[in-house]
Order: C-alpha cells, then structure tokens, then sequence
C-alpha cells in the first residue's frame, strides 16, 4: 500500500527513471483487490539549468499517473523503490 509521502520511482515521458513523492492516491480505497492506484507526484527536475531561489526545480507532468503494470507506453508510470 502506498501513501501520499512515499518516496516512488517515476519514470518520465523520455524514459528518464527519478525519484518521485507521491502527493495524491487515486483509488486507494480499491487497492490491493484491483491494479495498483493511480497516483499524482512530484520530482526534482533532471535539468541542472533549472534552478531558482530554493534550489533545483521541481516537475510535475500530470496527474493520475499510473502503475507501471498498467501502462502500455514505454514511460510515464511510476513503480515502488526496491
């Protein structure tokens, strides 16, 4: 079971595989008796020429993002550390 707070992998629309804090969980009220929820998160951007103020930027692409067993394409999902 995930919550919001777990520290996830994400891996981005270019395959790229970051760190991820789960801000939201779809679904979670369903989980573990179907697929793994749907999830919102942050990361720190990969760029080292995003900065400001408070350090390395953060990124978010979109919302729901789903398991990576749910997800046909080759990126854009997230899957727990490990």
């Amino acid at each position: 079971m995930v919550e919001i707070g777990d520290v996830v992998v994400y891996c981005d629309h270019q395959g790229r595989r970051l760190k991820g804090l789960l801000t939201m969980v779809w679904g979670q009220d369903v989980y573990p008796y179907t697929s793994r929820p749907c999830v919102n998160l942050v990361y720190v951007d990969p760029d080292p020429t995003k900065t400001d103020c408070y350090g390395r930027q953060i990124g978010r692409d979109a919302s729901s993002v789903p398991y990576k067993s749910g997800q046909t394409a080759p990126g854009y999902y997230w899957e727990e550390i490990g």
